[in-house]
């Protein structure tokens, strides 16, 4: 997926005159991109409107204008967008009761290992996860897994087969099917690379 460019940043009046619209725009757009598995984790697919809109909130929150400091935030964000191939995901581990938060949180140490997307109700592929963000002995509530996919299995999104999530945590085993929306945005992702800009220009600029 092509990397989000300076130039598709808007400057700082601009974007804190449209800011509250475009919040309104993307909650709309994350809608066709996030999945809820169980009661406690949910995963968001990332396309280049949800990059563009981290990256841009974080320039407006940290009052980043220097140019080399924000060339390095997008350098970052775009580390999380999906490779030639793959669909990738922000998962987020959400746990209401704070009191019992790094207990409950722990008892998903080894996720890693145990998320899979079924394609088509046959094929399943395993999540790839960045490394750094859980040990023996503890885990972040935020995690970052890819799902690297052959021509066969792309072919079969783009086909439209059904999709779901998968965890088969010895503490979580659950299984969700991908709403019809989330499917299809992540079948378009895959098949027209102008989709993904378009979802952006329309985030962005409300067209």
């Amino acid at each position: 997926m092509k990397p989000i460019a300076l130039e598709d940043m808007l400057g700082r009046e601009h974007y804190g005159a449209e800011r509250d619209a475009i919040r309104r725009r993307i909650i709309a757009h994350k809608r066709t991109r996030r999945v809820t598995v169980g009661d406690r984790l949910s995963f968001l697919f990332e396309d280049r409107a949800t990059i563009w809109y981290q990256t841009q909130e974080m320039l407006w929150v940290e009052q980043i204008t220097d140019l080399d400091a924000m060339r390095e935030e997008l350098g970052v964000y775009n580390e999380l967008l999906p490779g030639a191939g793959e669909i990738s995901a922000t998962l987020l581990i959400e746990i209401e009761d704070q009191r019992g938060l790094k207990e409950e949180l722990n008892r998903l140490i080894g996720i890693d290992e145990h998320v899979t997307l079924e394609v088509g109700g046959e094929r399943q592929v395993r999540g790839t996860f960045e490394a750094g963000r859980q040990t023996a002995e503890k885990i972040s509530a935020v995690q970052y897994v890819r799902f690297p996919l052959d021509q066969e299995t792309q072919r079969r999104i783009t086909a439209g087969v059904p999709l779901a999530l998968a965890i088969d945590h010895p503490n979580y085993r659950v299984r969700a099917d991908l709403p019809e929306p989330v499917r299809a945005s992540l079948a378009a992702d895959l098949a027209d690379p102008a989709a993904t800009e378009q979802a952006l220009r329309k985030v962005r600029d409300g067209g």
